[in-house]
């Protein structure tokens, strides 16, 4: 009884101090949002969900939960984040915590395009229009108070690297400039949350994303092999963009911004994945049988795998449930030193 106690006594401090998580970005975020747009980068149909409670599918790109979900379970918040755009949303849950990400998209206001996700700009300004439906909840000092407190994570650049780069903007860009122009574009979407008065933020490092099994496709060579060019721009993007959080710290001297490595413990996984319990990492559970060509899973005919919990990727692109927990651990322990 005392550790039940306990454990609710200790649970009520941390929801104190970060009542609330909203998220921004891409899919490795994304509870739902897509679910009613027009595009291609949809996952709200079977074999998406499989795994997540009730065994339906939600949006979001995974067989169950995705690291929005995990961190906000893992900060004693809540069990799941809802979609901001989810039509079924409760008033309730605007205190403790949306999601805006939007798989598909990204910094480069051209990447959203591409995909028709949608884009930052987009999610700041659904942003916008949260807090207002929150004062409308919580009163104006309960919503700035929610907002100032409030754990708020960015992962973008994926898409921007992964997609848009490689197809449109290595013609007029060296890589050493779009990974410049990408920083450039975090840094703005940092300064107008902190102009509304947010002050926690965790930003996130891409994946590894040469290691991803579509890019090993594509990219590869006949084994497959991580492609080393992909990897080392986003090497790139995640240095300057560490450098940048240093100085946003300094210059937002009410904020505290946290960089969050991604890139490293997900390749960790890639590279040791017996280490872990796993016995795939360079295919995917889902969609593709041994030779990956597809990003999603097939909505006409899915295939999956026997067993995902022995499988590093869900689909081509995304970590399955069980990775996204290892990975989110040393995350979850990096927040809770700094935030809570």
């Amino acid at each position: 009884m005392y550790r039940i106690v306990a454990s609710r006594k200790r649970q009520l401090r941390e929801n104190e101090k970060v009542p609330a998580l909203i998220a921004f970005g891409d899919s490795i975020l994304d509870t739902g949002n897509n679910n009613n747009l027009i595009s291609l980068a949809k996952c709200n149909f079977p074999p998406y969900g499989k795994d997540f409670i009730g065994g339906k599918p939600t949006g979001r790109f995974s067989d169950g939960k995705v690291l929005t979900d995990l961190l906000a379970e893992g900060l004693g918040i809540k069990e799941t984040v809802p979609a901001y755009l989810d039509p079924n949303l409760q008033s309730k849950d605007l205190a403790t915590g949306v999601c805006f990400a939007s798989g598909g998209s990204g910094l480069d206001p051209l990447t959203s395009s591409i995909t028709s996700a949608i884009p930052i700009s987009g999610q700041l300004k659904n942003f916008k229009e949260y807090i207002g439906k929150l004062k409308g909840v919580v009163g104006e000092e309960g919503a700035n108070k929610v907002i100032s407190k409030s754990l708020f994570l960015l992962s973008a650049g994926n898409n921007d690297l992964g997609i848009n780069y490689s197809v449109l903007r290595v013609k007029k860009y060296a890589i050493s400039t779009y990974t410049s122009m990408l920083v450039s574009w975090t840094s703005t979407i940092i300064k107008d949350l902190y102009g509304v008065g947010v002050r926690k933020i965790a930003i996130f490092s891409t994946m590894p994303v040469g290691c991803l099994p579509i890019f090993r496709t594509l990219h590869g060579g006949l084994m497959r092999s991580c492609a080393d060019d992909d990897n080392k721009a986003a090497e790139l993007f995640y240095s300057k963009l560490l450098a940048e959080v240093k100085n946003l710290n300094s210059s937002l001297p009410q904020a505290k911004i946290v960089y969050v490595d991604f890139y490293n413990p997900l390749l960790d996984l890639i590279s040791n994945p017996v280490k872990s319990g796993f016995s795939v990492s360079d295919r995917s559970c889902c969609g593709t049988g041994t030779v990956e060509t597809a990003i999603l899973c097939n909505r006409i005919t899915p295939f999956t795998c026997a067993n995902v919990s022995k499988i590093v990727f869900w689909d081509s692109v995304h970590p399955s449930e069980r990775a996204c927990r290892i990975t989110a651990a040393p995350i979850l322990q990096d927040l809770k030193k700094n935030f809570l």
